[in-house]
């Protein structure tokens, strides 16, 4: 089993119900691809570096997963790239 840790930005406009329903969704793209969730670290609302589909602020999740293989999650990387509530997403293998 290879270790990822993935790491996605939400809108900052979101209410908490609306968060809590993406965050929901979006791992759920993942355990149906058979992936495991170990690990899930919210680091909240912060400032962007520069701005993101014309967004200032964004809300950080961090996510740590085992799966088999790099095709677990191809289907997540296409889903969140048309989802107009994830702002970015960055993927990379875990060496914990």
């Amino acid at each position: 089993m290879k270790k990822y840790e993935i790491m996605y930005i939400l809108k900052a406009d979101l209410d908490d119900a609306s968060r809590k329903a993406e965050i929901e969704k979006i791992h759920g793209y993942l355990t149906k691809a058979n992936a495991k969730i170990a690990k899930v670290d919210e680091w909240g609302l912060k400032d962007l570096a520069y701005p993101i589909k014309k967004q200032n602020k964004g809300y950080y999740v961090v996510i740590k997963i085992t799966c088999e293989s790099a095709d677990s999650f191809k289907e997540f990387d296409r889903l969140t790239k048309i989802d107009n509530n994830v702002l970015r997403t960055l993927t990379v293998v875990d060496h914990d």
